[in-house]
């Protein structure tokens, strides 16, 4: 019996001393993309983009953005300034088109598009697909402000993304991301993005307020602020040209 309480408490200790497994950061990536996904329902919302140059005015656009997860489409219609109204960007068939009504005419776009010159791009709004683009290369744990997070290095799996790495600062007690850095292919920083502000929208956090830093431009900046969020049907026409041209003429 002594030999049998012996082991068990040497078991026991073991138990005690052995590390945690380390966290599924892949699966964490996948738990951030469906956080922020709307799959089988629609989302629409506003989205105010400030951008401020050093030496230049501050210029703020106004759109309201139709999206379909399920189908990965999106409509994003500039709403102000009144010289830009009616410009529009549609992504559909793996194409991303500009439109603009002053020539009346679609122009081919990119996901790594910036939208009307800001430092945001048209991949900033998409649907999330971090784990199907990304693989995680490095993990480390750390502090972000008063926020323990994991920070994860992460590598492109094909090119057809913005950028080739991407760092993520994601909070340990809940699986959002508070702070991102995009490299390019020979690691050179193009971009910081913070994401101070979240919303709960039909119970899935979606970031309502985003900094997006130009790190090639010194004192270059856009702020994107998101409000009236909805996950409403949107008529299968919106995500068309022709809805473009008609709202826009």
């Amino acid at each position: 019996m002594k030999k049998f309480l012996t082991a068990v408490f040497c078991l026991s200790a073991l138990s005690v001393y052995l590390p945690a497994a380390e966290p599924d950061f892949q699966a964490m990536l996948k738990e951030i993309d469906d956080l922020g996904n709307f799959e089988g329902k629609d989302f629409s919302c506003i989205y105010t983009i400030v951008a401020e140059k050093p030496g230049e005015d501050v210029d703020v656009t106004q759109a309201r953005m139709f999206r379909r997860d399920t189908t990965d489409q999106f409509v994003l219609l500039i709403m102000k300034p009144d010289a830009k109204r009616g410009q529009g960007y549609l992504q559909a068939d793996e194409n991303v088109w500009f439109y603009d009504p002053e020539s009346r005419k679609f122009e081919k776009s990119t996901i790594r598009e910036n939208i009307q010159e800001s430092d945001a791009q048209n991949s900033d709004i998409k649907t999330n697909t971090l784990s199907v683009d990304y693989t995680v290369v490095q993990s480390r744990e750390g502090k972000l402000g008063d926020f323990s997070v994991y920070i994860l290095d992460l590598a492109a799996k094909h090119q057809d993304v913005s950028y080739d790495k991407i760092k993520v600062w994601i909070r340990k007690d809940k699986t959002i991301i508070l702070k991102e850095e995009d490299y390019s292919v020979n690691n050179r920083l193009m971009r910081t993005l913070l994401f101070p502000n979240y919303i709960t929208v039909d119970g899935k956090y979606t970031p309502s307020k985003v900094l997006i830093i130009d790190e090639l431009n010194t004192g270059e900046k856009t702020q994107l602020t998101m409000k009236d969020a909805s996950v409403s049907p949107i008529p299968d026409y919106v995500f068309t040209k022709s809805y473009i041209e008609k709202v826009s003429n």
